[in-house]
């Protein structure tokens, strides 16, 4: 299987795990566009001198610069990539200066910023000169058509990322310490009505409020919002991780980095480096059907036997540095496993010789979600 050849090349200290063809450069090889400044670092210079320090919210209540700070996957990398050679940790990725060398060109179009922060027309404008027939770096897929068009985005061109988390990072001691502290059954922080798959949200609180052992709290704004999730998520064992307005939530990336078992109910779900973690060693998935029918879900979570918690929580502990975004980008991280993803993207493309069964179900689910 996929997970098993790709975590094997993921154990073996971080490796490069062979060239973009069988022979070939052991690196990708990357020419960064220039944009201009207004659509880069004046853009970036904007976000934290008025967003950061506002109220503005979203049409459906969310605070618009953690909106911003969530999808911020297209900024890390593009960060690593400019960062002078000397302080950069990952070696399976060189930015090269002339554009006859490069496997691939990145754009830096910061999607959201864009939109929230740039004039509408010319953020269209950006995009259809750019980005249109790119391949995208996306948080979700979302099928559903509520964020992109149908045929505008697909598995077999396009790459997810995990969203940036929201939350602390719990790491193995924090972990050994909150461990005996986990008497909550299950937790769940964030915006209670959500629309399109979001929507089984609702009908959750109506299912589960009042019941002993789960907590269900409306998320809130800034920094107090923070806070409670935070401290909520080092409580229970499990934390819900239900679809919002698209079939991935933040809510998953918190729960992985505070050290709670996600529970996963989203039938469309596409998980950041599927084929490459996997993702039934450190989460559980419910379908929606089996969700909402009275009862089951806290059955079911009672009947899941200690030793198989423990096993969870180990590979979170194990898996959660591949959704800690930093500078600089370090090996195994979710800017490390973007580029292999990419290699994979190569293979396909550039060589159509190589036996590439081990990539071929890229495209399918490999944990039958």
């Amino acid at each position: 299987m996929i997970w098993r050849e790709e975590n094997e090349r993921l154990n073996d200290e971080g490796g490069n795990g062979g060239g973009v063809c069988p022979g070939g450069s052991m690196t990708v090889r990357v020419y960064v566009y220039e944009m201009p400044a207004k659509f880069t670092y004046d853009l970036l210079w904007l976000f934290r001198n008025t967003c950061k320090e506002t109220d503005n919210l979203t049409s459906n209540g969310s605070p618009v610069h953690r909106l911003i700070e969530q999808h911020s996957v297209d900024y890390w990398l593009w960060a690593d990539l400019i960062a002078p050679e000397s302080e950069r940790l990952l070696r399976n990725v060189v930015r090269v200066r002339r554009q006859g060398e490069a496997d691939l060109f990145y754009i830096p179009f910061f999607t959201t910023i864009s939109f929230f922060l740039l004039e509408r027309q010319q953020c269209k404008a950006l995009y259809r000169v750019y980005v249109k027939n790119a391949i995208w770096l996306l948080p979700d897929m979302d099928s559903t058509g509520n964020w992109y068009k149908p045929g505008q985005v697909y598995l077999e061109k396009d790459i997810i990322l995990p969203y940036v988390p929201n939350v602390d990072f719990c790491d193995a001691k924090c972990l050994l310490e909150s461990k005996s502290k986990r008497t909550t059954l299950w937790f769940f922080c964030g915006r209670l009505k959500r629309n399109a798959g979001g929507k089984i949200r609702s009908k959750l609180v109506t299912l589960l409020s009042g019941i002993d052992g789960v907590i269900l709290e409306e998320g809130s704004a800034g920094e107090a919002g923070k806070a409670a999730a935070q401290n909520g998520m080092c409580k229970p064992i499990f934390c819900l991780s239900p679809a919002g307005d698209t079939p991935s939530s933040a809510r998953l990336f918190d729960a992985v980095v505070s050290g709670c078992i996600p529970v996963i109910v989203s039938d469309e779900l596409e998980p950041p480096f599927e084929g490459i973690i996997d993702y039934r060693k450190m989460a559980l998935f419910v379908s929606s059907s089996d969700a909402l029918q009275q009862g089951w879900l806290l059955s079911h979570l009672g009947s899941i036997a200690p030793s198989q918690i423990e096993e969870n929580q180990y590979y979170l502990a194990k898996y959660s540095k591949h959704f800690l975004y930093s500078s600089p980008a370090q090996p195994l991280g979710p800017e490390d496993l973007a580029w292999r993803m990419y290699k994979l993207e190569l293979e396909m493309f550039l060589c159509p010789y190589a036996d590439l069964r081990r990539v071929s179900n890229l495209g399918s689910s490999s944990f039958n979600l």
